[in-house]
């Protein structure tokens, strides 16, 4: 794919994996911006647009029409706004910093990491419940380790890998479709009385986009611990999950870690019987790191391939 930014002394087919490296180095050392972040803004925008078209009889109608229209302007927006030279570059690298929010899924982990360690039980409940929708105020250290463990690798899929894979294929702009697509999914996506019908098409939309990079996900957390219970319960057990694409990214990951992961758990003050997933003994906090762990190498093996494939077309 050509890039705009290709000076004489770089290969054009090497300047979007080199914006991919820049995106990534931006988020690692800057993480989430503490005001003023488009995302709040955008949330603000979602929130106007659900509450002027959840209405009426042609609820799923007006979901796909209301999904449009915060989204795609966005996502044209940033296509066009690529130009030659290093700005266009820049700019899709910035892009990419944007969608991304590695660092702060590590912070939050981290913290909860930390909280266990110094056995301040109370405190890792408060700040799990910060990462995860399930209540957590009776979680035992067990529990609270497994909902951080769940959430990193979730999460490492929807902040991290789908938004670089969207990026290799599209750029700036693809970056910017795959995380409202994302965002609009966490807010309109539930099966509740008001977003069952509503939020339709930004669930399906969001997996139909996350479906590709969920799997490339999954094999890489099956590549960096035990592969082949990894992918053992990727077979096994991803088709009994609930969402399509968490399945095969949770159980590869929970297999790869030999972490035994899933199982009841209490959403909106009722009990959900979910599957089990992975194998081996519960999670503790010392599992938290090595889900980081898996998420940061896979990071750094797909900056690998998109360089590889960039010097390949050089």
């Amino acid at each position: 794919m050509p890039f705009p930014f290709a000076p004489a002394d770089v290969p054009t087919s090497l300047t979007w994996p080199l914006a991919a490296v820049a995106g990534v180095a931006l988020d690692r050392l800057l993480g989430e911006t503490r005001r003023w972040h488009p995302l709040v803004g955008f949330g603000a925008l979602a929130d106007a647009i659900e509450r002027a078209f959840n209405r009426g009889p042609w609820r799923r109608l007006n979901g796909v029409a209301a999904w449009a229209l915060a989204v795609l302007p966005w996502a044209a927006l940033a296509w066009w706004a690529r130009g030659a030279g290093i700005a266009g570059w820049l700019l899709d690298a910035f892009l990419l910093y944007l969608a991304l929010g590695g660092r702060a899924l590590a912070e939050h982990a981290e913290r909860v990491a930390a909280d266990l360690h110094a056995g301040d039980l109370p405190a890792a409940r408060e700040h799990v419940g910060w990462i995860v929708s399930r209540n957590t105020a009776e979680l035992d250290e067990s529990g609270v380790a497994k909902a951080c463990v769940e959430s990193t690798l979730e999460n490492g899929n929807d902040a991290v890998f789908g938004a670089l894979f969207w990026f290799a294929l599209l750029g700036g702009a693809g970056a910017v479709l795959f995380r409202l697509a994302n965002t609009l999914d966490a807010m309109w996506g539930y099966k509740t009385e008001r977003f069952l019908c509503f939020g339709w098409a930004a669930a399906r939309l969001d997996d139909a986009l996350n479906y590709v990079p969920a799997r490339l996900t999954a094999l890489s957390y099956a590549l960096f611990g035990k592969t082949r219970a990894a992918l053992a319960c990727w077979r096994r057990q991803a088709p009994v999950w609930e969402s399509p694409n968490a399945g095969p990214v949770m159980s590869a990951g929970a297999g790869s870690l030999g972490l035994a992961l899933g199982g009841p758990a209490i959403y909106h003050g009722q009990i959900e019987e979910r599957p089990v997933l992975g194998a081996g003994r519960p999670a503790c906090g010392e599992d938290i790191p090595r889900a980081l762990s898996l998420v940061r190498r896979g990071i750094a093996l797909w900056l690998a391939v998109f360089l590889a494939i960039g010097a390949l077309g050089a």
